[in-house]
């Protein structure tokens, strides 16, 4: 049987290829009338059944589908796999436009359907080089690491562009059985993960959610009281001016830290405070560097909101003239080697980072067999002094 090509299925319907293509993709922009002529080509033409017994094409998703008929991904996985939660009108229309779609379970998602994987996923909306250097996601990982290990319990772990490609990620595994449960770092404002995941039923931990619910598991830090010692601490050496290098405002905790960073400096009395949002690279952290002390009321002290950006700002700082401390405090966050062994060492806020991560797997394994959500509130970060911060000068 000649192989179905999406230009036979747009000539069988009468549309243009890309329309045909678009449809057949689950894209969106295609009218409601149109979209049901193209699957009714692909239906009458056999398009997706030879595709899926060979291998080759685009395997149809829970995404595919869910455009397709209008419907959530979360009720569309609800009807693939038998749950309850869905009508039967809606049931009905999924399975049919599956059929029509030639979706296919995932082998592998067959021969586990009635057992655990005994795997679970983690997958971060980062950039590679960025996360490569960032010795918080090692201690993470080594964290969650001990506690899956004495499971014999693996980890599926995956870098993405974007929140929307993470979710496409949750979405395959999902659908394939491949894991029993997820752990997501980075909470968003108003994060569009935690309905998703809902919706989907998975069970999963949400590092920096702060309450449980549902599917989901919460393990959080308290920023406050970090932002709190770290700006005492610079006040009682003397500083009054505070320059503050923030991650990205999109993240929760980032967002945290800058209201309790204004709230305090203006509350202590700090006469001038800024903060500069960056991506918390490197690069970044040297820019905002060179552009606060540049500012006409230089700041005396600098916070950073990770220990590369502080490093790159304490060479940034030595290479126009200044000396640390004397010219110039740095304190960074989190604490970690690197701190500890630079020159001068850096003050840093300490969090057990590893400890979070064991707490995070703990959550997850608890929840994946009991069922029943939890919040557990980590200790928050305490600030560690060390030669990179002193009075400002005279």
């Amino acid at each position: 049987m000649a192989r179905v090509t999406v230009a036979d299925v747009a000539d069988e319907a009468g549309v243009s290829r890309v329309t045909a293509s678009k449809v057949l993709r689950g894209g969106e922009g295609v009218s409601p009338s149109t979209t049901q002529r193209v699957l009714d080509a692909a239906a009458a033409l056999g398009y997706g059944r030879e595709q899926s017994a060979s291998g080759e094409g685009k395997r149809v998703t829970i995404a595919d589908i869910a455009s397709a008929v209008g419907l959530s991904k979360g009720s569309v996985s609800f009807a693939l796999n038998g749950q309850a939660g869905i009508s039967p009108e809606n049931r009905e229309k999924i399975l049919e436009t599956a059929r029509q779609l030639g979706w296919r379970p995932h082998s592998a998602a067959r021969a586990l359907s009635s057992s655990q994987s005994k795997a679970i996923g983690l997958v971060l909306a980062r950039d590679v080089d960025t996360l490569g250097s960032e010795p918080y996601f090692m201690r993470l990982i080594a964290g969650i690491e001990a506690v899956l290990s004495k499971e014999s319990i693996v980890m599926l772990f995956q870098t993405v562009p974007s929140i929307e490609a993470e979710m496409a990620v949750y979405d395959d595994w999902w659908s394939e059985r491949r894991i029993d449960g997820l752990l997501l770092n980075d909470l968003r404002v108003d994060d569009p993960r935690l309905p998703y995941l809902q919706g989907l039923g998975i069970p999963s931990v949400f590092a920096g959610l702060r309450e449980g619910s549902g599917t989901v598991s919460a393990v959080f830090h308290e920023e406050a009281p970090g932002v709190e010692e770290t700006v005492l601490h610079l006040r009682d050496l003397g500083h009054r001016s505070i320059g503050r290098v923030a991650g990205p405002a999109e993240f929760a905790h980032i967002a945290e830290r800058g209201q309790a960073f204004a709230r305090l400096c203006s509350e202590l009395g700090i006469e001038h405070y800024e903060s500069i949002e960056t991506d918390y690279s490197m690069e970044q952290g040297a820019e905002a560097t060179r552009y606060l002390l540049a500012r006409p009321e230089r700041p005396t002290a600098l916070v950073y909101d990770n220990d590369i950006m502080a490093l790159a700002g304490l060479r940034e700082a030595q290479a126009t003239g200044l000396s640390i401390p004397q010219d110039l405090s740095i304190v960074a966050w989190d604490d970690s080697l690197f701190c500890q062994a630079s020159s001068p060492s850096l003050t840093a806020v300490a969090r057990d980072i590893r400890a979070f991560g064991e707490q995070a797997a703990t959550s997850l394994l608890d929840l994946i067999r009991s069922g029943a959500p939890d919040t557990v509130r980590e200790p928050p970060g305490r600030i560690v002094a060390r030669d990179s911060t002193a009075p400002p000068p005279s």
